[in-house]
């Protein structure tokens, strides 16, 4: 869930306090990285299951601030878009029925959405993006009612000096203009997190980068947008779009864009992804942060790194390094952003249990993934794998060209097994994969063919 204590009062005196804070906490995970504090050798799943509310046509319907008042339900929170809603998983150790366990939860939570949303004669749906949305859907009068989604709106579009244009070919091509960035609410997804320790965060988020082509190839459902037919995964594209700050000349003189795949692979810690963030992007949310990181880590405390990650929130890599505090200890995620929400439960989770065999079984297999494919390959593949779902051809390791479906029935699906094998319970991870070999032997995704 986003910070929501956000300021609209950016003064030169505030951005600079947010700055300094930022870098106190950079220094302090710093610290914590070189002092062991920061969590290893436990391995924990979660997900965040993102959602359309819908009326009875379909159409969206933007009523979640009464569902979520109905619903009662903490794990429930507000999207961007008044016809969004979101649901977050608890933490859960990864072994045994761990995937049967987040599967029963997330029907239990969206059942509970749709039980309040009905009083509201509407609906929950799953799909990546609705088809049935309209421009004229994604107003702000249907704007969640939050400071940080005003906030990011006001400030994105200041930074823009200009309304943001759209232009995505697919079988159709598609050009908009768009004077806010409820764009964003067109897109809904799931994002699972996997726990990893901060003395080997480089080499999985490598992994998690040259994985996430192939589950996406697998995974992809979202090729409509406003009537238009493009790609397998146009969310992609879409949300890439919807929160691009950057002026005309801005793009014209290369300046990154805040949802992207990255610009390389990571060499020795995850303080090169943070410092290269800060870096690169300006701070656009600030927050009064009372809490000093430095001082909490000399007490003895785990500070919560406020600062960081409030800005991480608005830098949207498609893999991003998440920071928390579990059960008194403080720990390190990767998120993965790629994957589509539905469009049912079932699919998602076997979406998921493929990344995270990937996640175990690729680095036995292949050893460091920067040493065996180059980062532009990695990047590649992954929008091959949006524009083209299965049928999209991928530059694998040792540089040989394979197809996606290929690649994930003769290779990755038996790796993913195998990594599954090792640390849940196996009827399922096999009836989960099952269903995703499915998909690759027929060359259909959700998506279509």
């Amino acid at each position: 869930m986003g910070e929501q204590n956000i300021s609209s009062d950016q003064d030169a005196q505030q951005s600079q306090a947010f700055l300094l804070a930022l870098l106190s906490d950079l220094t302090a995970l710093e610290k914590m990285l070189d002092a062991g504090v920061i969590e290893s050798g436990v391995r924990r799943i979660g997900a965040e299951q993102e959602m359309f509310l819908v009326d009875r046509e379909m159409r969206p319907a933007p009523v979640a601030v009464e569902v979520l008042a109905r619903a009662n339900e903490p794990r429930l929170t507000h999207e961007i878009g008044l016809f969004n809603l979101e649901a977050n998983t608890a933490p859960r150790l990864f072994a045994g029925r761990c995937l049967d366990e987040m599967e029963t939860e997330l029907r239990e939570l969206v059942a509970s959405a749709g039980a309040a949303a009905r009083v509201s004669e509407a609906d929950i749906l799953l799909c990546g993006i609705l088809p049935t949305l309209r421009q004229s859907d994604m107003t702000l009068a249907n704007l969640t009612p939050n400071p940080r989604y005003a906030e990011l709106n006001r400030v994105l579009m200041q930074r823009r000096s200009g309304e943001f244009q759209m232009l995505i070919k697919g079988l159709d091509e598609l050009r908009v203009s768009h004077d806010n960035l409820m764009l964003e609410a067109a897109c809904t997804s799931f994002q699972v997190h996997f726990q990893v320790g901060g003395d080997e965060f480089a080499r999985l988020y490598n992994v998690a980068q040259a994985a996430t082509a192939p589950v996406l190839a697998a995974a992809t459902n979202s090729p409509l947008l406003l009537g238009h037919r493009l790609w397998h995964e146009t969310r992609i594209a879409l949300f890439q779009h919807s929160v691009d700050d950057r002026s005309t000349t801005h793009q014209q003189r290369g300046t990154p864009t805040r949802v992207s795949f990255g610009e390389g692979w990571l060499r020795e810690s995850v303080l090169e992804y943070f410092r290269e963030q800060i870096a690169r992007f300006r701070i656009v949310l600030t927050q009064r942060i009372e809490e000093d990181s430095l001082a909490e880590l000399a007490r003895g405390e785990l500070p919560r790194l406020a600062a960081l990650r409030l800005h991480s929130g608005t830098v949207w890599r498609w893999n991003r390094p998440c920071y928390g505090i579990y059960q008194g200890r403080a720990h390190l995620r990767v998120e993965m952003r790629a994957l589509a929400a539905g469009p049912t439960i079932m699919d998602e989770m076997a979406n998921a249990a493929f990344f995270f065999g990937l996640m175990v079984a690729m680095p036995e297999e292949y050893g460091p993934i920067e040493r065996a494919m180059s980062f532009d390959a990695a990047r590649e593949n992954f929008l091959a794998a949006a524009r083209q779902g299965l049928r999209a051809q991928f530059a694998w390791l040792g540089g040989r060209s394979i197809p996606a479906a290929t690649l994930i029935l003769e290779h990755l699906l038996p790796l993913a097994r195998a990594g599954l094998a090792t640390e849940v319970a196996i009827e399922d991870a096999t009836r989960l994969l099952d269903l995703l070999e499915a998909r690759a032997h027929f060359r259909r995704t959700r998506a279509g063919d």
